[in-house]
């Protein structure tokens, strides 16, 4: 195991249903460092969130681990029992859901629902964990915080309930807080905010991050390295600066060719990435994006290349980046 904090090595996970072996993810590798921001950027259905939740040991039957290894602050996931996974999530590790508006229990209050997590992993009495959920939400940023723990989620607007599961993500000062689509349902300017107060808790906390999106635009300003997935494949990855200035997978680039840029033409079109994303049922032998690329050649059709590196912590799946490779595999074929 290496000196990182998350270690993810080859990781192979499956979902097997009544029509057959669901592919979520295969053979996916990625390493976050002690208070760095990871940002996983794909279309819905590339395994990001299957990723994040794999970590947490979150999923359950009929999902199962086949292959690879998960490290996380020195625990080995793969063979903790459910029971050691429990004093580690909301301690160690914590996450913030996709939809404020359902993650939340509309039956408790706010301050219950923050309390709970503080009494399970800390040795606070019930006035010590009322003081610090005052706390957190007055660091989220939520105004009156001592009437905003009576309520429930119901009275809250949407902006509010994701600083409150960020409060609560954070109640044991977590080594990794895991933000999955943490701006989804949230209009551009609360968006904003939310990203903001992330950036700011993670300078202050000195906590890793794993964010999970779809939208570019969101990892931009925030991550210090972006791993780009497809189809259960981590295809690219690098620095920030490395994916949005020197992108080589045709993926990444048909991502960023359809995003809209303020300093184009305002007549330019967007290009968007032709086809249908790939049946996990039946993915295909070769690259996965290959069926709309391009580019594709019918080596990508056959073969799944192997990742170049390109400088650095640059590194990409594509054939057309190693000539000599290709011409080798080409001679075979």
């Amino acid at each position: 195991m290496n000196d990182y904090l998350v270690d993810i090595q080859n990781e192979k996970l499956s979902f097997f249903t009544p029509a057959g072996e669901v592919k979520a993810l295969n053979d996916v590798s990625l390493f976050v460092r002690e208070g760095e921001v990871l940002g996983i950027v794909g279309e819905s259905g590339s395994g990001k969130s299957v990723t994040a939740y794999s970590l947490m040991g979150l999923i359950e039957s009929p999902g199962r681990l086949i292959g690879g290894d998960l490290y996380f602050n020195g625990h080995h996931i793969n063979e903790m029992k459910e029971r050691e996974m429990r004093k580690i999530r909301g301690n160690e590790v914590s996450i913030i859901f996709q939809d404020p508006m359902t993650s939340l229990n509309p039956v408790f209050t706010v301050g219950n629902q923050i309390m709970e997590a503080i009494l399970l992993h800390t040795g606070k009495n019930k006035k010590q964990a009322h003081e610090r959920a005052t706390e957190l939400l007055q660091l989220v940023g939520i105004n009156e915080p001592v009437k905003r723990l009576k309520q429930y989620p119901h009275e809250l607007s949407g902006g509010m309930r994701q600083r409150v599961m960020i409060a609560m993500a954070l109640a044991c000062e977590p080594k990794l807080l895991i933000a999955d689509e943490p701006t989804t349902a949230l209009d551009v300017t609360i968006q904003a905010q939310i990203l903001e107060l992330l950036a700011e808790l993670k300078t202050k906390f000195g906590m890793a991050t794993i964010l999970i999106t779809h939208d570019l635009g969101v990892v931009a300003g925030i991550c210090d390295r972006i791993s780009v997935m497809y189809a259960g494949k981590i295809v690219e990855s690098g620095t920030t600066d490395d994916i949005f200035y020197r992108p080589s997978h045709e993926y990444t680039k048909g991502l960023l060719l359809s995003v809209p840029n303020l300093n184009e033409d305002e007549h330019q079109k967007l290009m968007p990435i032709e086809g249908q994303p790939v049946d996990m049922l039946n993915p295909p032998l070769g690259c996965p994006f290959a069926p709309r690329c391009r580019s594709c050649m019918k080596i990508c059709l056959k073969t799944m290349p192997e990742y170049t590196h390109l400088g650095g912590e640059h590194y990409s799946a594509c054939w057309l980046l190693d000539k000599v490779k290709f011409e080798n595999r080409e001679e075979q074929l």
